[in-house]
């Protein structure tokens, strides 16, 4: 499997989960083509098994929706696997221009710090709402942090001169350097911020 890499440049070997929460949780098997058809589609916990580029892939296809409200993300989000992977792979390029380094690795690692640990509930006691601090499931953990992470990425982009290539690609690395530019490490920090408040 080593010899495999992903779109034919990045392998992935040496890059390994570090929180030990979402180990079993992102998936770093290469492919060279990071498009299965939803092919592990049948077992509950199937999106643990496709590779974390293309779970990224989809999530530019479809980036979910703001508020229960679709909302105007850009015109990239089309449901074409071909233009999303053309995306995700200059992404992955611009970050290797830019850090020097291995991009699947950045990626992986923003992933890790864009997780969010804690969420809110609404709980409903005696005819009045209270928020409650939960713990964040890992699988949830990894969905959450990929869909704030291409929706920051879409606003940044509509309307704007910037491509949604380029503001992806900030995004990504923004989350891998902590940065508060990054829309995920904003709204994990927010999330957090509010589970603490409501213990």
């Amino acid at each position: 499997m080593e010899d495999i890499k992903v779109f034919n440049r990045w392998g992935v070997e040496g890059i390994t989960v570090q929180d030990p929460g979402l180990k079993r949780y992102i998936n770093l098997e290469p492919r060279i083509i990071p498009k299965t058809g939803s092919r592990y589609a049948g077992s509950r916990f199937h999106k643990s098994k496709v590779f974390i580029v293309e779970r990224l892939i989809n999530k530019v296809m479809i980036p979910g929706h703001k508020g229960k409200k679709h909302f105007i993300s850009s015109g990239n989000s089309t449901g074409k696997a071909q233009t999303a992977c053309s995306i995700v792979e200059e992404t992955l390029s611009i970050i290797e221009k830019r850090i020097k380094q291995n991009p699947i690795a950045v990626f992986v690692k923003a992933l890790e710090n864009a997780a969010p640990r804690e969420e809110i509930i609404t709980i409903e006691y005696g005819g009045a709402r209270y928020p409650k601090a939960i713990e964040c499931a890992p699988q949830r953990r990894v969905d959450v942090a990929l869909r704030y992470m291409v929706q920051g990425a879409f606003a940044k982009s509509f309307n704007s001169k910037k491509g949604a290539v380029n503001a992806l690609a900030d995004e990504i690395i923004g989350a891998y350097q902590l940065s508060n530019s990054s829309n995920a490490i904003k709204k994990k920090l927010d999330a957090e911020r509010q589970a603490d408040a409501s213990r």
